[in-house]
Order: structure tokens, then sequence, then C-alpha cells
């Protein structure tokens, strides 16, 4: 382990980092629009590892495990445009307002993150600027763009959530994430059910609120989009074969949920 001093801001990510913002078929004209909050992993170099070992910056804790294939793939089924978030969420949780007690975890779990004790307000508003701050920009100027080229938009969080939390297994293999929202979720949870091999969350293993969640509140409901965030068990994506056969299941369900919103005039036909 190799606990970096993160209270030297005066620039967290170097020309070294990886950006913060990744994008995948970004000419892509599907109606959905694509985001994945815990999609990354990395970690600025300013940091070092966190004071965490790599068991901890590979679990869980540190991303959503599987979704990035699985985001990936979708995006090009649908060609859909994708936005997503590099950097771990140890580092900055980009699901989570700014102001809450998680958005920069000082224990994720069990599990204490040393490299998030002690932090100035500089360094934390440096997180903020170079890493949450780029992601949620990128995403408005993507719906403002598709709004001035009369492109519509759909917004889907893309997540995965781990099998057993606090020593209870969790039953379902996917969920549906909303909270005002009554067009997209219904349709999302018909078609998921019409599976016939699947437990469905309806709102779990969360629900989204306005204090724990950041991305479909401000920029789906607060636009007036319609939304939804997936959860996917992450046993089931943890191989190439479940990541290609989640995409492709998802694929085909969002293919069918845009022909069905056509029909209802919610979509342009």
């Amino acid at each position: 382990m190799a606990l970096v001093d993160g209270s030297d801001t005066s620039l967290l990510l170097g020309s070294a980092d990886a950006a913060p913002v990744v994008e995948h078929n970004p000419q892509g004209a599907s109606p959905f629009l694509l985001t994945s909050d815990h999609f990354g992993r990395a970690i600025p170099r300013a940091l070092g590892d966190l004071g965490l070992p790599d068991s901890e910056l590979t679990r869980h804790i540190a991303w959503d495990i599987g979704i990035a294939a699985v985001a990936r793939a979708l995006s090009d089924r649908l060609g859909a445009h994708l936005v997503a978030q590099a950097y771990s969420r140890l580092v900055i949780d980009c699901n989570r307002p700014f102001a809450s007690p998680s958005s920069i975890p000082l224990i994720s779990e069990a599990t204490t993150v040393p490299g998030n004790e002690g932090l100035t307000r500089e360094a934390t508003e440096a997180r903020r600027r170079e890493v949450f701050d780029p992601y949620h920009r990128r995403i408005s100027e993507v719906i403002d763009q598709r709004q001035r080229d009369g492109i519509p938009t759909v917004l889907v969080s893309l997540h995965s959530f781990t099998p057993v939390y606090a020593g209870i297994k969790r039953p379902w293999h996917v969920g549906t994430l909303y909270q005002r929202d009554r067009r997209l979720p219904p349709l999302l949870l018909k078609h998921l059910r019409a599976q016939g091999d699947l437990v469905v969350g309806d709102n779990e293993p969360y629900a989204v609120s306005n204090e724990t969640d950041y991305t479909i509140p401000v920029h789906g409901e607060a636009r007036g989009l319609m939304n939804t965030g997936i959860e996917i068990r992450q046993d089931l994506i943890a191989d190439p074969a479940g990541e290609a056969q989640w995409a492709e299941r998802l694929a085909n369900i969002f293919g069918d949920i845009e022909a069905e919103l056509r029909a209802q005039a919610l979509l342009p036909a």
C-alpha cells in the first residue's frame, strides 16, 4: 500500500492520469442515453492507493463489477451514447450529492479508507472539481445538444449490486430504480418479468431519492426526461459470458420498449 498525502490539491489529475469521462458511441442516435456512475476504478496518482490493498480496490466497494462491459456492449447493440465515469467511487461517488456523507466515504461497508481521512476543504473540492463536475457537466452537455438537434432522450443509469450485503443474500437478479417517473419503469418491470427466469426488484435492492442519488434526480427528473436505473446482480455479470448475455437481454428489452413508447406517442414515430 502506498498512501499519498492528498492535501496538495494544486492539481489532482496529472498528465499521466485518465480523463474522468469515458464515452462510447457518441454518435449513437438511439433515444436511450446510457450513463454509468461507477464504471471505472481508477485512482489519481496523487492519491496513491488511498491506503488500501489491491484486494479492496477490486471489490464492489471500489466500482460496479461487470457493468463496464455490459454498458459498452449495450451501447453497441442499441446504437446508444454512453457517458461513464473512469474513477473509483472511493475517490468520489458520482451518484451521491456532494453534501452526502457517502460522497467521499470514510468507511465503505466495513472497510476504512485511510486516504479519505482528515481531508481539507481544498482536497475535497479538488475531487469534485476534477472528477465529479466534468462527468456531470458532460452528461448535461450531451442532453443539451440532443435537445438542440431534436433527438429524444430517455435516461438509463446502469449499475450492478453485490449478491450479499451485510451477511444477507439478495434474491433479485435485476432491479429497476426510480423515484418520480411513472412511464419508463413500469414498462421495464413488465418486460423484465416477462422473461420468466428472473427475480425482478421493484425499487430493489435500492430506491432512488434526492438524498441518496444524483444522476437520476438531476439529469432525469429535473429535466423532465423519462428515466430509470438498472441494477444487475454482480455474480451474473462476473465473466464475459454473463456480460454478453445481459447486454443482449437488455438490448432486446429496450428495443421492445422503444417500439411501445413510439406506439404510445411518447417518442416521435
